[in-house]
């Protein structure tokens, strides 16, 4: 239903962390994300005890709880659609995030945001990963901002 939005975020396959965009407003996002197994970071961290590295959850934090939503906000107040193919890179300046749980791989998460503010082209964003529980796992204060860029070709 809301899973328009995938097609404009700039991340490939590696590092895309959205499987599904399960609710989608001008205040609110929810997504879903399931950690794969053979993920590149489990490699190394830590070796024959996998956990996944907080910059990882970090990230998948920002996707869901920011990108998707600001690249939402920026389409929205803008004069192009969801269907226009658009260059729209998000970027993050400034995070503050605690941890109260590991998460491991093979792992469901979900991410709540809710908008604190959207001006001026930035975005601030109260983001909250929970488990299949719905215990939390992280939380914590995102802002960044969405840039139209024109590409030369």
């Amino acid at each position: 239903m809301n899973n328009h939005i995938l097609n404009h975020l700039p991340y490939k396959s590696s590092f895309r962390f959205v499987d599904n965009i399960s609710l989608l407003s001008e205040n609110e996002v929810r997504g879903e994300y399931t950690l794969k197994q053979d993920s590149f970071f489990y490699e190394d961290h830590f070796a024959g005890n996998p956990v996944t590295p907080g910059v990882i959850i970090t990230e998948i934090m920002a996707q869901i709880g920011l990108v998707v939503m600001g690249i939402f906000l920026m389409l929205k107040e803008s004069d192009l659609n969801f269907d226009d193919d658009t260059d729209l890179y998000p970027l993050l300046t400034s995070t503050e995030v605690s941890f109260f749980k590991m998460v491991l791989p093979g792992q469901k998460v979900t991410v709540v945001s809710k908008k604190q503010y959207f001006r001026f082209g930035k975005l601030k964003c109260y983001v909250e990963m929970l488990d299949s529980e719905q215990e939390v796992v992280a939380r914590g204060m995102f802002s960044g901002i969405i840039k139209h860029i024109e590409l030369k070709k």
